[in-house]
């Protein structure tokens, strides 16, 4: 998320498109989203940035796993919430 903060929108598409991290891919969707969202509010796409961009904590999905003689062992399967905030103007 820290490589698109405060870039420009096609910018910042370009480098997730090109980066490696496995997570690129679903952030890009999410900027494709809040582009196509502020599209649709008439903004001027030409002059939309990335203002902020951030990963924040989400739910838990627990799942229990047997284990040898009885005992059980918690999986914690952590999910989290991608949020991208565009704004017009300079960036």
């Amino acid at each position: 998320m820290a490589l698109i903060r405060g870039k420009g929108v096609d910018e910042a598409l370009e480098i997730l498109e090109f980066s490696p991290h496995r997570a690129s891919k679903l952030i890009r969707k999410v900027v494709r989203s809040a582009a196509a969202n502020a599209d649709e509010q008439e903004a001027d796409m030409d002059s939309l940035y990335v203002a902020d961009a951030r990963v924040d904590e989400g739910p838990v999905l627990k799942r229990v796993s047997p284990r040898a003689r009885g005992a059980a062992d918690v999986i914690h399967r952590p999910r989290c919430h991608l949020i991208v905030e565009l704004e017009q103007g300079g960036g």
